[in-house]
């Protein structure tokens, strides 16, 4: 692992100077900056190098300069950071000066400013100290604004610990690095991160998608993940997790297995898994041992990929210690790439400085850090001004070479194009191996893979499948829908289509053995095409596992129960280990778990319920319905009644409403027939919008409350109507059952008539109330059916009220009934699951789990579940029935509204006659007439008229009257106070012509002036007596008839007119 001792310096950077004292005593190793090389000197080799600043090749003073003063540099200065190696100065002197000259001349910063350039050699592992004062006693004292690190090492040890060391020193001090190290894979995301650094060599990231772009190409798509404890494992297996992550709406991955070898045993967990594929991330001599272990382990052949990381690379040397067939991703790390970047890394510098200057708010914050180690200038800590330059750096484009990408970053500093070499291990001359360049992946315009050909693992021409071998499965099911439906093949071909899943025998082995597969295969009876969620489960479990399988249905038909202390069905042929795996709706439970092995559930289920409904009639009382009990109380009671007195008593108390004057004393005719009862009864025409005659009010102020009424009569109408059609519908009527619970099942015989239900025997569910509820399981033996479907057209034909079995099978059948006509009902009972059963310590159990946790986790069981139980119920079903001419049963409470309406009218009736024929005479006894007729004006009139007809009797009208009931001596009455009316003032009429010396009248008027007594020639001076014709005043002794009573109407009315 990474050293960390040095980084004790980051607590206290006031320590800096006295450090940079002590790294005298350290330079064994050293940083070597400028030119010098062998022939530096005796005095600098004994220092291993000593130190030469510049390119000029002139010693430059150890202590720092005071820091100048805060103004734009006539120069800006960037250090270059280089591998040490003999006689290899002037390649980097060459490079560095060849990039200055290459750089545009139209840039502004040349009219501004003189860039330079800082050369320093570093050796392979230097000391913290060293880095120490190599940044504080030369890069610090001519003020460099960046450093350009540039080293090829892939050592991923102390080496990487000192590039580690050497950016986070820069990141602290604030001075931007642009890098371009081998060996960045091994650099800690957080610390760099938190540092000022661009690199310019791919990074893990680029890696890992060219890795698993080779997967996507070969259609891999699990894999497992292997590395060592290398610097940087962490950040590996991460950027394999995020990469799959931003592939799953293209490629779908999974990524089995995630491994950090440590000794050689970590491997055996890939021993047991399914991964033929793994990725490797280590050093050159891990990557060997691991490899040799995994051979040992069987790990290693034509069967198993093996792609492996720069890392594991390198240089491309010892390829003898892998396997053939390998292949790896690769980018140039020689001398010679590094001398190339070079030119690279000063673009971007440049650009970022001209895009700095160019902006006219940075002459404030001039380039130059301005720090200082030793103390003795004040100053600040950390350079302010790098992060600014950095932001300017990190947003650069500098044009690349003919046909290559610009040079771009993201904003964590990472190079945005990048091309990595895809190489294969394959054999050379004699048993030699090598590493060939195969192919390139780059991410520019957009990710692309080109690949030649391959040798494969074993030295084969032909890719593994990635899967493990393929191996053969007997899958025994038992029929049941939606999970597993069952449908003739094609005659002809002996295939099933696409929609009807895949071929599977029905019948015993003993009738196909010997026959030929093809003609098998046509026959019906011999074969099946099985379809459904279960059939669509197992080609994903197979697509994914790699296994075939055969289908197979179980002989005796029965799911699998303990009877007689022996096991059938489905679970006989487990623990007989007759089949590999039993594939249906099995319910798991304690007494199968007990001899076979179960996966996880891929379904939940319990002991439900279904019942019909059944076509009621609608309720005699649906025309109250619309309101409640309170609702009625409150309208017949308070409104109603509230309406009717506030009427009758604004019609009383008004000046121009009714009368009150009609006393037996009172010699004023009513002006206004107007009563309590009338009242009512114009409240109830309002209410139900009547058409019949009423008599109105005269008041303005009940007549005002009577409009009122009647807006309140609309609102309650339309409110009623409104409701109505909701409860004047067909009710449909089934046995709403709890559950098993439900005393009607648990307790079938207590109930009179008993419900009829059953289920299927030999089943989960049978086993079941068997077991807990033996009472309706001995019951309903007489009504169990062979199959679940039979069971339910039972239930719609009425031969069973109920029928009990596993809820989700119920509830597919319940949507699959195009009249709607079942339900489910109750909760469900012994919540259990479905699950793929094997023999007892099975090998597939462990694969099988992992896969059906998968396709839970990705949604994939849901989108089946979905798929399956969707029916061809439609809700508005119902809707549609309830427009069907209604019965006359359903009609029924019309037609009892209509019968109640007549007996009440003949109860009336009765009393009626008995109030005419009782009571009548004790109330006309006493003065209540005046007071009955304010409530009913017939009742008033039946009581005081009749004093009217003695007191005529008594004067000599009709002493012989033969009028047997009070309503004729009333008419009677009536017929005679009016006729003396009408000759009142038939006498007033001809007092006033007489007065004006008027003729006699027109003769379309003589049946007026038959009223005139004779035919006389007129005289003014004598008044004529008015004497009414015989046929308008007849003799009174005569009985009168009802005949005799409407012709006088007649007259009457016709009088009225012509006067």
């Amino acid at each position: 692992m990474q050293t960390r001792t040095a980084l004790m310096t980051l607590a206290a950077l006031g320590a800096l100077a006295a450090a940079a004292t002590a790294a005298a005593a350290e330079r064994g190793s050293g940083i070597k900056v400028g030119g010098g090389g062998a022939g530096g000197g005796a005095r600098d080799g004994g220092r291993g190098g000593g130190v030469r600043v510049g390119i000029d090749g002139l010693r430059r003073p150890r202590t720092s300069p005071a820091p100048p003063l805060p103004r734009q540099p006539s120069s800006i200065t960037a250090a270059l950071v280089v591998p040490h190696k003999a006689f290899g100065t002037r390649d980097y002197t060459k490079a560095e000066k060849a990039a200055l000259s290459k750089l545009p001349r139209k840039l502004k910063l040349f009219s501004h400013v003189r860039l330079n350039i800082t050369l320093s050699t570093q050796g392979l592992t230097p000391s913290p100290m060293s880095i120490l004062d190599s940044l504080c006693k030369e890069f610090l004292a001519v003020n460099v604004s960046a450093i350009l690190y540039l080293m090829n090492h892939e050592q991923y040890g102390r080496s990487t610990a000192s590039a580690q060391y050497f950016l986070q020193l820069a990141g602290y001090l604030g001075i931007p690095v642009i890098a371009w190290n081998a060996d960045n894979s091994g650099l800690e995301k957080r610390a760099s991160h938190a540092s000022l650094r661009l690199q310019l060599a791919p990074s893990i990231e680029h890696q890992t998608a060219a890795m698993l772009s080779i997967l996507e190409r070969y259609k891999w798509h699990q894999f497992s993940v292997v590395t060592s404890a290398i610097a940087g494992h962490d950040d590996f297996i991460q950027a394999v997790r995020e990469r799959v992550i931003a592939l799953q709406d293209r490629f779908k991955f999974t990524i089995l297995n995630a491994i950090v070898v440590k000794r050689s045993s970590d491997l055996n967990e890939l021993v047991t898994s399914e991964a033929r594929v793994m990725l490797l991330y280590a050093t050159r001599e891990e990557a060997a041992d691991i490899l040799s272990a995994a051979g040992d382990l069987h790990l290693t052949g034509e069967n198993f990929v093996w792609i492996v990381t720069q890392s594991v690379l390198g240089s491309l040397q010892q390829p003898n210690k892998f396997p053939v067939g390998m292949l790896g991703v690769h980018f140039d790390t020689s001398s010679s790439s590094l001398i190339a970047e070079i030119a690279t890394a000063v673009k971007v510098f440049a650009y970022g400085v001209e895009s700095y200057i160019s902006e006219p708010e940075n002459i404030r914050y001039p380039l130059g850090t301005r720090l200082s180690c030793s103390g003795a200038v004040a100053g600040e800590a950390r350079w302010s001004t790098g992060e600014r330059f950095y932001r300017h750096l990190r947003n650069v484009s500098v044009d690349g070479e003919t046909g290559r990408p610009s040079i771009e970053f993201t904003p964590d500093g990472e190079l945005k194009a990048a091309e990595l070499k895809i190489m294969n291990l394959r054999p050379a001359i004699g048993e030699q191996l090598v590493w060939e360049e195969i192919g390139t992946w780059n991410s520019y315009p957009r990710e692309r893979l080109i690949i030649k050909d391959i040798v494969w693992p074993g030295g084969l021409h032909t890719p593994p499948q990635g899967v493990p071998e393929k191996f053969h499965m007997r899958i025994t099911f038992l029929e049941e829908p939606p999970y597993i439906n069952l449908a003739p093949p094609d005659p002809v071909s002996g295939r099933c289509s696409l929609d009807r899943g895949v071929i599977c025998r029905v019948a015993p082995e003993v009738e196909v053995a010997g026959l030929e597969a093809g003609a098998a295969h046509g026959n019906s009876s011999l074969y099946q095409c099985c379809s459904g969620f279960c059939i669509d489960l197992l080609q994903q479990l197979a697509e994914q596992l790699g296994f075939t399988y055969e289908l197979v249905r179980v002989e005796d038909g029965r799911w699998g129960t303990l009877h007689h202390g022996k096991w059938n069905g489905l679970i006989a042929d487990l623990v007989n280990k007759k089949t590999d795996m039993v594939l249906t709706s099995l319910i798991i439970n304690s007494d199968r778990e007990a001899v076979v092995d179960f996966s996880v559930p891929f379904m939940e289920t319990g002991v439900a319920i279904v019942v019909a409904k059944r076509t009621g009639i609608i309720s005699p009382t649906a025309f109250l319905e619309p309101f409640d009990t309170a609702s009625w109380m409150l309208v017949g009671a308070v409104a109603i009644q509230a309406a009717t007195f506030s009427i009758f008593f604004f019609e009383w108390l008004s000046p121009s409403g009714f009368d009150c004057s009609t006393g037996n004393n009172s010699k004023r005719v009513p002006q206004n027939r107007f009563s309590l009862c009338r009242t009512y009864w114009i409240v109830w025409a309002v209410l139900f919008q009547a058409s019949v005659h009423v008599d109105s009010p005269r008041g303005f102020t009940a007549r005002f409350m009577t409009n009122m009424w009647a807006m309140f009569a609309v609102v309650f109408l339309a409110i009623y109507t409104a409701n109505l059609a909701a409860f004047m519908i067909t009710r449909e009527e089934f046995h709403e059952l709890s559950g098993i619970d439900d005393p009607r099942i648990s307790r079938p015989l207590t109930q009179r008539p008993p419900l009829k239900f059953g289920t299927v025997p030999w089943s989960h569910t049978d086993a079941t109330l068997a077991k807990y509820f033996s009472e309706p399981h001995a019951y309903m033996a007489q009504y169990n059916r062979s199959t679940v479907s039979a069971g339910v057209t039972s239930v719609l034909t009425g031969d069973l009220d109920a029928f009990i079995y596993d809820g989700t099978v119920l509830d597919y059948l319940v949507s699959q009934d195009e009249d709607c006509r079942l339900l489910t009902v109750g909760s469900w009972y012994a919540m259990s699951g479905y699950g793929l059963a094997f023999t007892r310590n099975s090998k597939y159990v462990s694969m099988f789990n992992k896969r059906l946790l998968d396709l839970r986790a990705n949604g994939d069981l849901e989108r089946l579940r979905r798929y399956w139980m969707t029916g061809t119920c439609k809700p508005n079903k119902q809707e549609h029935k309830s427009s069907d001419p209604l019965a006359l049963e359903q009609f029924l409470s019309a037609f009892l509204l209509l019968m109640a309406g007549i007996l009440l009218a003949a109860l009336l009736l009765l009393l009626e006659h008995v109030y005419f024929r009782y009571l009548r005479s004790h109330l006309a006894a006493s003065s209540a007439g005046s007071c009955c007729a304010l409530v009913s004006l017939s009742m008033g009139q039946s009581l005081t008229f009749h004093g009217a007809v003695v007191e005529a009797a008594a004067r000599g009208y009709g002493g012989r009257s033969h009028c047997r009931s009070a309503v004729c001596a009333a008419q009677v009455w009536r017929a005679r106070h009016e006729r003396d009316a009408a000759v009142a003032r038939a006498r007033q009429l001809a007092a006033a012509l007489a007065a004006h010396g008027l003729g006699a009248p027109p003769r379309r008027l003589a049946s007026a002036g038959a009223l005139l007594a004779g035919g006389r020639p007129h005289d003014a001076t004598h008044v004529r007596t008015l004497r009414p014709p015989a046929d308008l005043l007849p003799d009174l002794d005569r009985p009168l008839s009802c005949g005799d009573l409407r012709a006088r109407e007649r007259t009457r009315v016709e009088m009225e007119t012509v006067l």
